[in-house]
């Protein structure tokens, strides 16, 4: 959890998550008239429905606020009030409609006394407590900043201070100081940070290629490096990376934007696709529900493959590979093992029987699988255990596969830019034929999902996907 005395990203955010959740829940029972000393087995069953209802109705809710991001604890108290008090609000709604449908039943939550509790617990730890803990948290993304000048040491510096988010370094722009591989600075913020210069402009997008980065801050004086910063523009929407503008390019004393909020670090930012941010809540809230009931219910599949493997074949159940996720971080993604143990070894061997054009390596016939890994691979239980890497926020159930970084070494530009979308286990390719269409048609049809993405395409395409599965169509 902890490391060189700083918290692992997102440790405060579900630590915050769990907290209102039991809060939620122990309000509901409260207020339903339980009192110390009195078993749980005594309160009607409903009680235990009804909260399991408000827990869900403020996880929903939290969501589309954006309430435990990571920038949310950096909002002002006014702020921090305003969204506690929206989400009790929320939760008090349905527990009210949900009381006039019961009829005034006995047992039920009264309203007033599950706002109070709610409201009384959930935002002085929010305030006194979790906005602590996230200022001890490691950065949650990295970026690169374009520009060794003034702009550029100053947007730094403020990153480091307030946006919690890592400089991984500059690139030097023409005329500008700062020698490649050397320090820029030594110290632009209190805890003696440091932070190095990678290149120039010109290696944009070597750099982008080889190191992941969540976005690029292009920041630098228009007037005099108004070209280089278009090829950066350029360069970052080639290859699907998000990137930032400087909002002002004149010095303002007095003037201020009539919407703060959206330049409110003083960069318009800019990203590859249209996702509105309570789309991209939902999507996520989405993959932790969808991904944590179907292990429960895909539970006795589990079992049953890992007997069936253990029983057949000598090695590991579970077997990990290295992928590459969005922006290019790598995470280990889990299969059930469907070949022999030193599959991995044996690839080489294999290579100039490959079946798929680029840099993909597809057998319709491999050798390495096993009986059962013919089996579960028609019918993709192999990839059940992925659900595990959905929970934990490296993967989406809908998204474009995630390469091998061999794979990603021998992309093309244009083909980079399927990396800014989480990785996912189904999309367009899945339910287009999956192996009997070409490697270029395969980063098409994801360059389509990305372009096009919206929550109800989503949800068609899990649709279609169930067919797919159960018929075992395009599978090797």
């Amino acid at each position: 959890m902890a490391r060189g005395g700083r918290l692992s990203p997102g440790f405060t955010a579900r630590l915050n998550l769990l907290s209102d959740i039991a809060i939620v829940v122990g309000a509901t029972i409260v207020a339903s008239g339980w009192e110390w000393g009195m078993p749980l087995g005594e309160l009607p069953a409903a009680v235990f429905w009804v909260a399991v209802s408000l827990a869900s109705v403020w996880v929903i809710a939290a969501a589309a606020l954006r309430h435990y991001v990571a920038s949310a604890y950096e909002r002002g108290l006014i702020d921090e009030v305003a969204m506690v008090t929206t989400q009790a609000a929320a939760a008090l709604t349905v527990l009210v409609l949900i009381d006039l449908f019961a009829g005034n039943a006995p047992g039920m939550p009264r309203p007033s006394v599950f706002l109070v509790v709610v409201w009384c617990l959930s935002l002085p730890l929010r305030l006194g407590l979790f906005r602590q803990i996230a200022a001890r948290e490691e950065p949650t993304d990295d970026v690169l900043i374009v520009g060794t000048g003034p702009i550029a040491r100053l947007t730094a510096q403020d990153l480091r201070n307030h946006g919690r988010r890592r400089v991984v370094g500059h690139l030097r722009l023409l005329n500008e100081n700062g020698k490649e591989g050397n320090l820029l600075y030594r110290s632009y913020a209190a805890d003696g940070a440091e932070c190095r210069v990678l290149g120039t402009g010109r290696n944009l997008e070597s750099v982008l290629r080889t190191v992941a980065v969540d976005e690029v801050y292009i920041a630098a004086d228009t007037r005099k490096h108004g070209d280089e910063m278009q090829d950066a523009i350029r360069i970052c929407e080639k290859l699907g990376i998000s990137f930032a503008l400087p909002a002002y390019a004149f010095r303002l004393d007095r003037a201020q934007a009539v919407n703060g909020r959206a330049v409110a670090d003083g960069y318009l930012h800019y990203q590859n696709f249209s996702a509105e941010p309570y789309q991209v809540a939902i999507k996520r809230l989405f993959d932790i529900a969808a991904s944590a009931f179907a292990l429960w219910l895909l539970l006795p599949i589990f079992l049953a493959t890992i007997v069936a493997i253990k029983l057949t074949s000598r090695g590991p159940v579970f077997f990990r590979q290295a992928r590459v996720g969005m922006h290019g971080r790598r995470f280990n993604m889990l299969k059930f093992r469907s070949m022999v143990a030193n599959a991995e070894a044996l690839k080489a061997t294999l290579a100039n029987l490959n079946e798929q054009s680029g840099p993909v390596f597809k057998m319709r016939r491999d050798p390495r699988v096993t009986r059962v890994g013919r089996f579960i691979r028609k019918y993709s239980i192999d990839e059940l255990p992925q659900l595990i890497n959905v929970l934990r926020g490296d993967m989406s159930v809908v998204g474009p596969r995630p390469p091998v970084p061999e794979e990603v070494m021998r992309y093309e530009a244009w083909q980079q830019r399927r990396l800014s979308a989480r990785p996912g286990l189904t999309c367009i390719w899945q339910v287009s034929g999956r192996n009997q269409i070409s490697f270029e048609q395969w980063m098409y049809l994801d360059m389509q999902y990305i372009d096009h993405w919206s929550l109800r395409g989503d949800f068609n395409l899990i649709f279609r996907t169930v067919p797919v599965v159960l018929t075992g169509r395009g599978a090797s």
